[in-house]
Formats: structure tokens, sequence, C-alpha cells
């Protein structure tokens, strides 16, 4: 998965190899503040799998978005778009209930799971077990349909985590016990380089990558 936003991210730079690679790789947490362009970024990253031509991608978010996020051209792609399974789970109650029901769904398997906004979740039962039972049944969800989808594929899992400048101790602990199920890390900064302009700058562990 860091190949994936590894691309989304060098789209139009020097630094984007054009490789395209159908290995999931391990579950990626995207982290970053607010208004630090997670949501635009994970649903690039929605596009760019979708435009792979593999499965159809699962994107999961507590609330419905309003418009497509600023910054991805590929959107126009109605063809993509149609790939593209948006589901609104508004408690984790319902996020888990759709989450184990989907060893079950027929069709497809998806080619990524996406989860917008896990703090949201959290938010409602901050306990450690919580959060280790959420985050373990989102990488089983994920193996399963790599599972289904065979040898030679696989589906690949993207979270996002809002994080705070100032966070307590229990933030402190939370993020470390879900680093354990997230080996793969990337954190995001906005950048102001001038007036009318918007970037963001990105550290893909491994590996920084600025955009």
């Amino acid at each position: 998965m860091a190949e994936t936003l590894r691309r989304v991210l060098s789209r139009g730079s020097a630094a984007g190899s054009g490789e395209n690679t159908a290995e999931a790789g391990p579950p990626l947490l995207l982290l970053g503040g607010p208004g630090s362009g997670k949501t635009a970024l994970l649903f690039a990253a929605a596009l760019e799998a979708a435009g792979e031509g593999r499965g159809p991608v699962l994107f999961l978010t507590r609330r419905p978005l309003q418009s497509l996020p600023r910054g991805t051209g590929a959107a126009l792609d109605h063809l993509r778009l149609q790939k593209i399974r948006l589901q609104y789970p508004p408690s984790t109650r319902e996020l888990l209930q759709l989450l184990c029901s989907a060893h079950e769904a027929r069709g497809p398997a998806p080619s990524l799971l996406l989860l917008d906004g896990l703090e949201e979740y959290l938010a409602e039962d901050r306990g450690p077990q919580e959060a280790a039972y959420l985050a373990a049944l989102l990488l089983d969800t994920a193996a399963h349909f790599s599972h289904r989808i065979g040898p030679g594929g696989g589906c690949g899992l993207i979270v996002t985590l809002q994080t705070q400048e100032e966070g307590d101790i229990g933030d402190a602990l939370q993020l470390s016990l879900l680093q354990r199920y997230f080996p793969a890390q990337c954190w995001l900064q906005p950048d102001a380089p001038g007036p009318g302009q918007h970037r963001l700058r990105a550290s893909l562990e491994p590996g920084p990558v600025t955009e």
C-alpha cells in the first residue's frame, strides 16, 4: 500500500516510477492533523487502485462525502468512480457488523479496503481492547478478501487517523498499539509554499516523499 501512495504523491513529478504492482503490501496507517489532506489522499488512492484493472475498491467513512476531494483529477473518470463502493457505517457497532458480514458478501472481492476517520470510531470507546479488536478485524477482513482474490493479487488496507499536536497519554498509547497492526505509516503535514498554492508534505515509512 505504500507503493500505491507513493505513485499518487509522485504523480506528474520526476519521482514517479510508473510501475504498477498487483501486490497489496502491508497495511498502512495514514496520519495527520485536521486539514492535512488525509481524505483527499485516501480518495486519490482509491482512484489509483480503481484504474489498475483489478477488483473494486471498498471505501468506508462515517459520513457521506459532500464533494469529491480537491486535487483528484482522475475523479473525472466515471469508470473509476463506478468501481469505488462507498459505505457509511455511522457507529462502531455498525462498522463491526459490516466488517463481519463481509465474509458472506458475494461478487468480486475488493482489491483495496479503505477506512477514513478511524479516530471517530475509536472515540466511542477509547479502551485499548476495543482499538485492538477493530484493527484486528480490519486486517482479518482484508486477508479474507485477499484469499478470495487468490495468488498474484491481494487486498490492500489503508486507514486514516487524525492526530493532535498535543495529544494526551491515552492518545499516545493508542497510536503505539495501532502501529503494531499497521507496520507502514504515512505522516502528512500541510505545506503552504505561496499565495494561492496548496501543497502537503508526506513522510512515508519507509522512505520520505514530498509533493
